[in-house]
């Protein structure tokens, strides 16, 4: 690879990262307004977010093309062939982020017709959290940053305990009041989307770790600690 194609191509790495970040605040946004509509029982809010959704698919289909074809022409190794198929993935989670705030939103469209039942804290903490956790997974993953990935992976737990936290307050709620059942339900899917959410948030800090070590924590929970156990040693990477 002469020296003008390979400052072209890291330029276009370079460009892809951009890119990601750009599509990663979208998401963020698509899912505090979202989050806003709810809370607030604004259908405008809500339709807003279903209606910019198809600005996020556009960016995952450019960042995929790009990385294709840098896969294609460039035939990269070690590091930056890591980098290409992690940004494919992550493109493709954030345009799942989109798609669950698309949910909430439409949730929140038949709430704000539905009998009035106030959304838990434990939604709003959930909300929070998981585009907290998005935020910080993207951030790590343009630094390279696999200590605060695995970090980011084990506060999944948080969410994960108040999703079923909102699944027990709901549920008490509508076997004292009846009336209450459309409603929560409705919750309930918000909760599980919130829920999903922080997930993809995990599941790009995994791709983090992949990255930066070569190593895939996927499925290993033990592998989200201390990367290797005491003593060990590990060769370094290109």
């Amino acid at each position: 690879m002469s020296l003008d194609t390979h400052r072209h191509f890291h330029d276009q790495l370079n460009a892809v990262k951009t890119r990601l970040l750009t599509m990663s605040g979208e998401a963020e946004a698509a899912v505090s307004v979202a989050v806003e509509a709810l809370l607030e029982r604004d259908p405008a809010k809500a339709q807003a977010v279903i209606t910019g959704d198809r600005a996020i698919d556009r960016m995952e289909m450019e960042i995929e093309e790009t990385c294709i074809n840098l896969l294609a022409l460039q035939q990269p190794m070690a590091r930056d062939l890591r980098m290409l198929t992690s940004a494919l993935k992550i493109a493709n989670d954030l345009e799942r982020v989109g798609d669950h705030a698309v949910n909430i939103a439409q949730s929140a469209e038949r709430l704000a017709q539905a009998r009035p039942i106030a959304p838990e804290p434990e939604l709003v903490e959930m909300a929070r959290l998981a585009r907290e956790m998005l935020s910080d997974a993207l951030e790590a993953f343009i630094r390279g940053d696999a200590a605060e990935a695995r970090e980011i992976c084990r506060r999944d737990d948080k969410v994960d305990h108040l999703n079923r936290s909102t699944f027990r307050i709901l549920l008490t709620h509508m076997m004292e009041d009846p009336h209450t059942i459309g409603s929560g339900m409705e919750l309930f899917l918000v909760s599980r989307n919130l829920e999903r959410i922080a997930d993809l948030a995990t599941n790009v800090a995994e791709d983090v770790v992949f990255l930066v070590e070569g190593k895939s924590i996927k499925h290993h929970a033990e592998d989200r600690g201390d990367p290797r156990p005491s003593g060990a040693q590990r060769s370094p990477l290109p």
